[in-house]
């Protein structure tokens, strides 16, 4: 009897972690306004058309309907800022936006 109360909360201990892990990923992928990362192709140029834009740093989060374009880009610069870079449909840059009070920049 006893060796089947074992097996039973290890079931159960496992389940709980396997499901407490998947609800992590999910909240991760998620972000945090359940924002759709951009995928496939589109994801490669958005990133190529940002990184060009900020001439630096490494793409660190991606949003597909953002409320200031088609496509967000967030880059992380090498001085440790975080650059939204807005795109529109065709990966054309709409502006940016610097964290830490800067204005936003638009490329002509």
């Amino acid at each position: 009897m006893k060796r089947k109360g074992k097996w039973i909360l290890g079931i159960v201990l496992s389940a709980a972690l396997i499901g407490g892990g998947t609800g992590i990923a999910v909240a991760t992928t998620a972000g945090d306004d359940d924002e759709t990362p951009i995928s496939g192709p589109a994801l490669e140029k958005a990133s190529a058309a940002a990184l060009a834009h900020t001439g630096e740093g490494k793409v660190t989060d991606t949003e597909v309907g953002d409320e200031e374009g088609y496509y967000e880009v967030e880059v992380t610069l090498d001085n440790g800022k975080q650059a939204d870079v807005h795109l529109d449909q065709d990966f054309k840059v709409l502006g940016s936006k610097v964290d830490g009070g800067d204005k936003p920049s638009d490329k002509d």
